[in-house]
């Protein structure tokens, strides 16, 4: 008996070994918090893995949480590399104590001065453009001409927004203070509000089916959740126009830019392979990608767009600096508050 039992044994410990996955290569490994959603960076950092055989291990969240356990964890963090959306969120990241400066020669060629922090604690990773959508079937591209004009009275019970509360309006917002002065950003603003066909809206593809549905006329989005619509109905009938292209002064100062966006972090005990990856996703591969899982523009003027967004062609972009989204966000938001934009 003694003897069946030891070869019972025996054969259940041989199948779990034949059952078992085989122990994981080591390597190098980068940490990374991220505010882009897993099916947006899972394939990059796969190209990444396979390029230079350094493993990502990431963790994603929205900017807000990631922020704060990053401050939380201090030099004890994990974390080799924070990547999030908006300028705004960068721009915080880095007044928070959280990134540490970077330079590089590949970095600077690669990524315009407006897209990346005068310090290089952040550096631009994709280009969002917001600017005007409109109904192709109640709107011609000639009456339209800028964000300011949104405020004309012609767009009474016209126009559709996303709320205030996303970060991407309030960047734009901060831009317009630069541009105008904040007296004139918050008249804008607060005839914006009175020319809502509806309220705010949570998000910026609601935005495009208010358009479709007839809710409204014009509004404001990034443009990558249009060509994300387009793509998948190509009769949607509604058109992009590029905001602020033409006339004097600032009416032609060019549409509102913002990024996504990295920044080492203070805490990485792997500097040299997160900067290593930080000059990876300026590069040829990783800016196509950028270009076509979200429909976004690329920083690396040598990367093209996907066919979809080159269909729009060229525009003249805001060339403000980004950092100045962030300084000026506070400012934005009690701007939007006090006209009642929620």
């Amino acid at each position: 008996m003694r003897n069946i039992a030891l070869i019972v044994v025996a054969t259940l410990v041989l199948a779990a070994c034949g059952n078992s996955e085989p122990p994981a290569a080591k390597g190098p490994e980068l940490v990374i918090y991220s505010s882009r959603i897993e099916q947006l960076i899972k394939p990059i950092f796969d190209d990444f893995t396979k390029e230079t055989g350094i493993n990502i291990r990431y963790v994603t969240d929205e900017a807000g949480p990631l922020l704060a356990r990053l401050k939380a964890e201090g030099e004890n963090s994990p974390a080799d590399m924070l990547i999030t959306v908006d300028a705004g969120n960068l721009w915080h990241a880095a007044e928070m104590g959280v990134l540490q400066p970077v330079q590089s020669e590949v970095l600077t060629n690669n990524i315009p001065p407006a897209l990346r922090d005068e310090q290089g604690r952040w550096y631009g990773v994709s280009i969002r453009a917001r600017t005007i959508i409109y109904s192709t079937e109640r709107v011609k591209p000639e009456e339209l001409a800028g964000y300011e004009d949104l405020a004309d009275p012609k767009w009474n019970g016209r126009l559709c927004l996303r709320t205030s509360k996303k970060v991407y309006n309030q960047s734009l917002v901060a831009s317009m203070i630069v541009a105008l002065g904040a007296d004139k950003a918050e008249e804008t603003v607060g005839a914006w509000v009175n020319n809502l066909a509806v309220a705010p809206f949570a998000n910026d593809n609601k935005v495009v089916e208010a358009i479709d549905a007839g809710q409204c006329d014009v509004g404001l989005v990034n443009t990558y959740y249009l060509a994300r619509m387009l793509a998948d109905n190509p009769e949607l009938p509604v058109g992009l126009f590029w905001a602020n292209q033409t006339g004097e002064g600032v009416a032609a100062r060019g549409t509102h830019v913002n990024v996504s966006g990295a920044g080492i972090t203070k805490a990485s005990k792997h500097t040299e392979d997160a900067l290593r990856l930080l000059e990876w996703l300026s590069g040829p591969s990783a800016q196509y990608d950028f270009a076509h899982l979200n429909q976004e523009y690329p920083v690396n003027d040598k990367t093209a767009p996907s066919e979809l967004i080159e269909q729009w062609g060229s525009f003249k972009a805001d060339t403000m600096p980004l950092s100045e989204a962030g300084r000026l966000q506070g400012d934005a938001i009690r701007i939007m508050d006090r006209q009642g934009y929620r």
